[in-house]
């Protein structure tokens, strides 16, 4: 089961910005038996929409030399009880990057309304990686060729 919270990467420019789109259908995994009488999109999958892309974002800038763990988050702010049946367009920015960690933002669009937001986002790069590997994943969990 892929548990990818982001349908397609729609631009990516590599130590800047990515953009992606997520289609939230009420078909989704997470509304199996949990939200049987009003559906909502749970915000911790929104954060973790903005945190897919932004990090295969770090991923794609290093050319694949490393991996990037999500380890901080500040000025998260979600708009509550959206019903599925929508499409959302996700948004990431690199803020900063050095050898060892990344900053950036992201934010989520729903018909020109923003409705998510995290305002600091920081990873721990890990060097020890099979390179290969992640452009193969980038492949296949993105739909582009590196």
């Amino acid at each position: 089961m892929r548990f990818l919270y982001y349908d397609r990467i729609e631009d990516i420019e590599p130590q800047r910005r990515i953009i992606g789109s997520k289609a939230f259908a009420l078909s989704e995994e997470f509304f199996r038996r949990h939200f049987s009488k009003e559906p909502l999109v749970p915000g911790v999958i929104y954060i973790e929409a903005m945190a897919q892309l932004l990090g295969w974002l770090i991923i794609y800038s290093y050319d694949f030399r490393l991996s990037a763990v999500m380890t901080l988050l500040e000025g998260v702010k979600i708009e509550p009880a959206l019903r599925p049946g929508f499409k959302a367009e996700i948004h990431g920015e690199l803020l900063n990057s050095s050898l060892r960690d990344s900053l950036g933002r992201a934010w989520i669009i729903v018909e020109g309304k923003e409705i998510a937001r995290i305002e600091r986002i920081i990873y721990t790069h890990f060097r020890d990686v099979d390179s290969k590997m992640l452009k193969e994943w980038f492949h296949y969990y993105c739909g582009l060729n590196p």
